[in-house]
């Protein structure tokens, strides 16, 4: 059983997300399903941010949290506030003393005051966070923190199958004890696209979709259960973050995860490379 590596992504909770998302911001009763199916199913950790509309509140309003024993782990965005004026306001809404984890969401606005940091270790120095770090989107931001000799305990970055930018980095992170979580495990649901459906801008990837999908038809094996339990396998990871729309959806993600890759599954998802990792980013979709 590999529960114990998926991280609930909470970003639904608070606002509408996802390019195949129809089902709109879960509702709170929603919410209370999902996090009593996750306690209930050995997923540990969950992962939130101030910057994701209310989903802070409604993971404290469901008081499950504390009594469910699941680890939390926010983020501090580009704000006007403090880290500990944002942290401050996290904990009251989460109704928690202390978080698991805490990153710095916006890397650019790190760089433009990396005094947030300085902040930051402080408050993990008062017991108020257990780890720290960063939420990255580029592997040049990984290297801008590693050139930098800056340490950090938690690092989340967008890995899938066609996304292994980050890959080659690993061994390094491992060596300075680093906790790597990543993200985006069906890139936005792009894997499941319909061809006729590709926005212009994504056309370039359909040749990589449509490759994927016919794999996946002829093995008859389930893209999710592929995409998953591909990025569950990978040793180095230690969190495999995945957001959810419902209580169905989370027990579909369980059993992806404790799908069977073959040996054969795994070198055809290797052999993909994407030339154009720009359209990795969903950022760049717009």
């Amino acid at each position: 059983m590999m529960n114990s590596k998926l991280i609930l992504g909470t970003v639904q909770f608070g606002v509408n997300y996802g390019i195949n998302n129809n089902a709109g911001q879960v509702t709170q009763t929603e919410v209370n399903r999902i996090l009593e199916y996750a306690a209930e199913n050995g997923i540990e950790k969950l992962d939130t941010s101030s910057a994701y509309g209310n989903s802070e509140e409604a993971l404290g309003n469901s008081n499950l949290i504390n009594c469910k024993k699941i680890a939390v782990i926010s983020k501090y965005p580009r704000c006007s506030k403090s880290p500990r004026e944002c942290l401050n306001d996290s904990l009251k809404k989460l109704g928690v003393n202390s978080l698991y984890g805490y990153l710095i969401h916006h890397f650019d606005f790190y760089q433009e005051k990396p005094d947030i940091w300085t902040e930051i270790e402080q408050l993990k120095s008062e017991g108020l966070i257990q780890n720290i770090g960063f939420s990255l989107y580029t592997p040049e931001q990984l290297e801008y923190l590693v050139n930098n000799k800056v340490k950090f305990d938690i690092i989340q970055l967008p890995y899938n199958m066609f996304d292994r930018q980050f890959e080659s980095y690993f061994p390094k992170l491992k060596e300075l004890g680093v906790e790597i979580h990543t993200r985006s495990v069906f890139l936005q649901g792009l894997f499941f696209k319909a061809f006729d459906a590709f926005p212009e801008k994504l056309m370039p990837m359909r040749k990589y979709v449509e490759k994927l999908q016919n794999y996946c038809k002829e093995q008859n094996i389930n893209i999710a259960n592929l995409a998953v339990a591909y990025s569950i396998s990978k040793q180095a990871i230690d969190g495999v973050l995945m957001g959810v729309d419902n209580c169905n959806q989370l027990q579909s993600n369980i059993e992806c995860a404790n799908y069977n890759l073959s040996l054969e599954d795994i070198a055809f998802v290797d052999s993909i490379e994407v030339k154009e990792k720009e359209l990795l980013n969903p950022v760049n979709w717009k």
